[in-house]
């Protein structure tokens, strides 16, 4: 789950880079990084922490160029620390390549140990890093062979752009599973993993590339289309129209507002219960909390008011404070809820503790019942391909039933979306054309030497 961006040719590709990482921060908050092509070189300027305070005017400026690629983290593969943020610039027989990188690779740690005992030295614990290492020994002329010739050989998913003197380069990988959509911005061509990074800098969205496309970008902002994958069955990540995503956009042709409200009405259709208000676990339950409000006919609320003001990492008091993590997020309205029967919305419940506190929070506000409906399936399985699971045994409800998870979490009621109720959600694109395998433990590559697929 992370954020890319790219743009070429463009006077202020830096500061516009900014901008669109600026609006794909939600996809990640460990670190932000911009590359840019100045007359000379490429220069790379990387901080770890949220994208504003990571760039100053005077930084944008050092950086100055025609091209850039961005990049918001969210780690899934290596630890959270400077040496994995990306963009990652390397310097090799091709000349300087940047690359900023969606996806997990399934295979990454394979590759690494026979390129280690082959002599190449590592920067990172990224997967993303092998990906250069096989561009750097690739004995193609051109770039895009090379680049081409390295992601043959890696499993998983990548949603890529890469930078060097004279190409920007977009390439997504044959499953499709993360997204990248192409744009315009006068006669410079973007890249950019959700819409929201275009419609911030007022472009023109164009299409999306295609699972198994790689789009070539050159000094004069042609761009020309290749195909240089085997064709394989499409994979789109469910999960990214569920969670991910900005409700305010599209991917993979849906509306992701609409069809979370659409999650919240099929949601209230299968598990409808006599109460006096729905209430988002906001924000990510908000769009699912309103469809279900329309189809159930019970007021909607903002019976929790959640703090945008909180960073990653606070000062617990020595006093011990119930439930201080959930707390300082969230709020409960209590003039709203007391003596209330709630049904609360959110979006997944994955371990449960935290599910759990918010019960237990909102009970204390006053609540007379709390029923808990969740607008995707039970999470039973990991996710291999970018999405920070945990492994199988810390997910719930792969060892423990509905009513289990229900006793855990204290509710007066647990329903989930059924599986079949969520794929009828999706109006313009093709249900086998997903990846539900958190759902459903039905992997389209299978991890290396996993016991759990």
């Amino acid at each position: 789950m992370c954020g890319v961006f790219g743009i070429k040719p463009h006077p202020e590709a830096a500061n516009l880079a900014y901008l669109g990482l600026y609006a794909l921060q939600h996809r990640g908050q460990e670190s932000a990084g911009i590359a840019c092509l100045g007359p000379d070189r490429i220069r790379v300027v990387r901080r770890m922490g949220l994208v504003a305070d990571a760039f100053s005017e005077e930084s944008l400026q050092q950086i100055s160029g025609s091209a850039a690629i961005g990049h918001v983290r969210y780690s899934t593969s290596g630890g959270s620390m400077l040496e994995n943020a990306q963009p990652i610039l390397i310097t090799c027989h091709h000349g300087q390549i940047t690359l900023a990188h969606n996806g997990n690779l399934v295979n990454a740690q394979r590759i690494r140990q026979e390129l280690e005992s082959k002599g190449s030295i590592f920067a990172s614990n990224s997967d993303s890093e092998v990906i250069l290492h096989l561009i750097a020994r690739s004995q193609k002329t051109k770039i895009e062979d090379a680049i081409v010739e390295a992601l043959q050989q890696v499993e998983g998913a990548f949603s890529c752009v890469f930078l060097t003197k004279d190409k920007l380069i977009g390439v997504r990988d044959p499953h499709g599973f993360r997204p990248l959509l192409m744009g315009s911005l006068g006669e410079a061509k973007l890249f950019a993993s959700e819409s929201c990074a275009f419609d911030l800098i007022d472009a023109q969205i164009q299409r999306e590339v295609d699972p198994g496309e790689m789009v070539i970008v050159n000094k004069l902002g042609m761009s020309r289309s290749v195909h240089p994958f085997p064709k394989k069955v499409a994979r789109q990540c469910i999960f990214e129209h569920i969670y991910f995503g900005r409700p305010d956009g599209t991917m993979f042709g849906e509306s992701t507002h609409e069809f979370r409200e659409r999650l919240g009405e099929k949601l209230a259709l299968e598990s409808a219960v006599h109460a006096d208000l729905v209430i988002p676990v906001p924000d990510s339950g908000v769009c699912a909390a309103l469809g279900y409000a329309r189809a159930s006919g019970i007021p909607f609320a903002f019976g929790l008011i959640r703090n945008h003001y909180v960073g990653r990492t606070f000062i617990e008091p020595k006093q011990s404070i119930r439930h201080f993590g959930v707390k300082i997020k969230l709020n409960p309205v209590r003039e709203l809820i007391y003596g209330k029967r709630v049904v609360l919305i959110d979006d997944s419940l994955v371990r449960g503790t935290t599910s759990r506190k918010i019960v237990k929070m909102v009970r204390a506000a006053g609540a007379a019942e709390v029923h808990l409906r969740i607008s995707a399936p039970p999470t039973t399985h990991p996710c291999y391909y970018g999405i920070d699971t945990p492994t199988r045994r810390e997910l719930i409800a792969s060892s423990h039933s509905v009513e289990e998870i229900r006793k855990y979490i204290e509710a007066d009621s647990l329903a989930y979306i059924t599986q079949e109720g969520m794929m009828s959600c999706l109006k313009k694109s093709k249900p086998e054309d997903y990846c539900h395998a958190c759902f459903s433990g039905d992997y389209a590559i299978p991890f290396p030497g996993s016991t759990e697929v």
